[in-house]
């Protein structure tokens, strides 16, 4: 069932990155959550998740400082096997990136497609996962 509003954790490092991902992301109503590296990314989910405030989505950048995006995914889905984990990097098309959705990633988008295409793609995630519950 999604949260109302949805709730989305953004594990990122880059703080014009993270501010990009707000400016964007807050144009589709959501509550944004942020986490400034891979250990915090899997407290922050923990911490939500016990205050039943569970995130609907995450994005999550790979190249991460004390733990990276791919063992931050492992990590959260261990936790919660049905978290829904997007990556959102530069390493797309990489071995890290395989790595990722090997972890449990649904998808890897590639920063290149720019922020616009990035915020469809997190809106219809949220759709499709509305329409499943």
């Amino acid at each position: 069932m999604l949260s109302n509003p949805p709730i989305i954790l953004v594990v990122e490092d880059d703080k014009l990155i993270q501010d990009l991902i707000e400016k964007w992301l807050s144009t589709l109503g959501v509550e944004l959550h942020f986490a400034s590296n891979g250990l915090e990314g899997v407290r922050k989910y923990e911490e939500l998740t016990r205050a039943g405030r569970r995130p609907d989505l995450v994005v999550m950048d790979i190249g991460l400082p004390i733990m990276d995006g791919v063992e931050a995914t492992r990590e959260i889905m261990k936790i919660d096997p049905e978290a829904r984990i997007y990556g959102f990097t530069a390493f797309y098309g990489t071995h890290k990136a395989e790595q990722l959705l090997n972890a449990g990633a649904i998808d890897v988008i590639p920063r290149s497609v720019g922020f616009e295409i990035f915020t469809r793609v997190i809106r219809d995630a949220l759709m499709e996962e509305a329409m499943m519950h």
